[in-house]
């Protein structure tokens, strides 16, 4: 199964739930990618990089990548952070049932807020965490 995480420019957000994704699951591939042109190439932006690091969760190196149309096409699950990120698949997408909201199967959170506007690194973080772990017991019941 390929799972796709978005965000704005895949340095904050994105990235975070991949690594998060993939320090607790390894069965599934998993990617993170951009809605915008910004900052393609960037690493992981320090700030978050700091806090997934400060959980005892490994963080490599990152490249912010464009999500391709070849990358929509393959995956099985595209999650997405917020209703912005949201809009700027539908313009590519039209509607789509593999598009999904990151917080889908998760109580109590409507939206991931961009840190990198916010300064809630660590608000978010747990967010995507909670996330995450309810889209890896989820997932393998919905598709």
């Amino acid at each position: 199964m390929k799972i796709i995480f978005v965000c704005h420019g895949s340095i904050c957000r994105s990235p975070a739930a991949e690594i998060i994704f993939k320090s607790l699951n390894t069965e599934h591939e998993v990617i993170s990618r951009a809605l915008t042109h910004e900052e393609i190439g960037n690493d992981l932006y320090p700030p978050m990089k700091r806090e997934l690091l400060s959980r005892g969760i490994n963080v490599t190196r990152h490249s912010a990548t464009y999500l391709s149309d070849k990358d929509f096409k393959e995956c099985d699950y595209l999650f997405y952070m917020d209703d912005k990120n949201l809009w700027y698949l539908n313009r590519r997408f039209d509607d789509d049932k593999r598009i999904l909201p990151i917080y889908k199967f998760t109580k109590g959170i409507n939206e991931i807020e961009d840190p990198w506007y916010t300064g809630n690194f660590s608000k978010v973080a747990d967010y995507i965490e909670r996330c995450v772990k309810d889209i890896i017991e989820n997932i393998k019941y919905t598709r």
